[in-house]
């Protein structure tokens, strides 16, 4: 199943300054809340995400950056992201809505200020990793930067199964990094926060699949049964088959190990997606190819750029 083109997904990640692990359970749970605020406000959909104690992942669903937008949310995103004055931000939503009625040139100009905001993934995660460096320096009475680099972006074709793929890859995230046999008891992710009921995790994670059930065979391999917990691959089984044997592996078992497709391949999906993408990036003499992806059964799937070394660990 396709989505709709003029929608666009995408695959963020940020890490830390020297990737050090800084988040312990109150950070990873501040900077939860903050990415749904910061995604509500921005009109941005989180499809899943994982915070970890030195990185963070999202998949977004991204509307076209000129979907209108009307006053009354505008006021009620505002509202989201400031549900009180800040030093940074003085203004009240209350003050906000009454400019916007009067239909003053200050109304029209915090009204393209405010839009210009928003349906931007880049936008969105600046404003997050702000926000968040500003709670977490205040908090520790700490200065300077928090985060190693700008972030990375991978852009992911609106199509099912190169979503779903994508998404079990982020949430299995703690279970690569030994801290759950078993996503479902990690609260600081998508489907961790969907299996405990959470309303908004559980219509992002609807999009890739129609329920949690049908997902959780993704996490598991198809020939899992959902309330088995355990994958029956080790990681280390997996990277040695890959390294060494250079064999295949299940995807189930693929997914458990930290694959850089998803997040330095720049583009994700079919051949011919990746291939529309790389046409407008092309330079005169040099034409990019679709890589296609190794190492398991990826149903078809690519990436814009080849990846030679230390694809796997």
């Amino acid at each position: 199943m396709r989505f709709p083109e003029n929608i666009s997904y995408q695959h963020l990640m940020s890490r830390t300054i020297n990737g050090e692990a800084l988040f312990g359970n109150r950070e990873k749970e501040v900077l939860r809340k903050m990415i749904w605020q910061v995604a509500d406000f921005s009109g941005i959909r989180i499809i899943t995400y994982a915070v970890m104690k030195n990185h963070f992942h999202l998949l977004v669903e991204i509307p076209p950056q000129d979907t209108a937008v009307s006053d009354e949310e505008l006021v009620r995103r505002f509202r989201v992201l400031y549900p009180r004055p800040m030093p940074w931000q003085p203004m009240t939503a209350e003050v906000l809505e009454q400019h916007l009625k009067s239909g003053s040139i200050e109304g029209d100009q915090l009204r393209k200020s405010l839009t210009k905001r928003m349906h931007d993934g880049s936008i969105m995660m600046k404003t997050l990793k702000q926000r968040f460096t500003r709670w977490f320096n205040h908090t520790r009475d700490r200065f300077g930067p928090l985060w190693c680099e700008r972030f990375k972006s991978v852009l992911v074709e609106g199509d099912r199964w190169a979503l779903r793929t994508v998404a079990a890859y982020i949430d299995l995230n703690p279970v690569r990094a030994g801290i759950v046999d078993d996503p479902k008891d990690y609260r600081f992710s998508g489907y961790g926060e969907a299996v405990a009921g959470g309303k908004s995790a559980r219509a992002g994670l609807s999009i890739v699949d129609r329920d949690l059930a049908g997902y959780r065979q993704t996490l598991y391999g198809y020939g899992s049964e959902p309330a088995e917990g355990k994958a029956s691959f080790s990681r280390e089984t997996a990277l040695q088959v890959l390294r060494t044997e250079r064999g295949e592996i299940s995807l189930a078992a693929a997914l458990r190990c930290r694959i850089r497709y998803f997040t330095d391949g720049k583009i994700l999906g079919s051949s011919e997606f990746v291939d529309q993408h790389l046409q407008p990036q092309e330079t005169e003499g040099k034409r990019s190819h679709p890589h296609p992806m190794s190492g398991s059964l990826w149903m078809g799937l690519a990436v814009a750029r080849g990846i030679r070394k230390d694809l796997f660990s």
